[in-house]
């Protein structure tokens, strides 16, 4: 492989991956966002769906600086591609959180609860959250185009697994 060749490569790698931290925290923050700005109030999966996006932003901004320090290929590919893993992660909890939503398929049973008002009683915020039991998996709080959040994070994931797998794997 010639230098041009590899500087090719090294760069189109640099790109995917910040590219990929750059979708992955506008996904998550979108998904922040509907929670402080919008009001909805996330259950247990909404929550497990954030994770592969929390590990793998911060994974892949160190894949774009592996690769523009010219580390050994391989660390920027191992990288990117465990980046893609995670978002294979990420598509099967929403894949899974989806079908909760559909009846496809029951949720985990401490996601079955639903959420009321929480009541201080007079007290300070921190008595009131022992009593606050977060909403139920099986109800979409909110559908675009049909999809709950759920369904567009398994959309978003599948993506991004792709972009990331496909740079992982790139000879040219």
């Amino acid at each position: 492989m010639t230098a041009t060749m590899t500087a090719d490569t090294g760069r189109q790698q640099t790109r995917a991956a910040l590219f990929l931290a750059v979708a992955m925290a506008a996904t998550v923050g979108s998904a922040l966002a509907f929670q402080y700005i919008g009001g909805y109030i996330p259950c247990h999966l909404c929550l497990e769906q954030r994770t592969p996006y929390y590990i793998g932003v911060p994974l892949m901004l160190v894949a774009a600086i592996a690769s523009m320090l010219r580390a050994p290929a391989w660390v920027t590919r191992g990288l990117l591609a465990i980046g893609g893993l995670l978002m294979l992660y990420g598509l099967y909890l929403g894949v899974y959180h989806s079908g909760v939503e559909w009846a496809w398929w029951p949720g985990p049973a401490d996601c079955t609860a639903g959420a009321g008002p929480v009541d201080t009683g007079g007290k300070g915020v921190l008595d009131a959250l022992d009593k606050f039991v977060p909403p139920s998996c099986d109800k979409a709080a909110l559908r675009i185009l049909g999809l709950s959040l759920a369904g567009w994070n398994a959309i978003a994931s599948l993506i991004l697994a792709a972009v990331a797998f496909r740079s992982a794997l790139s000879r040219d």
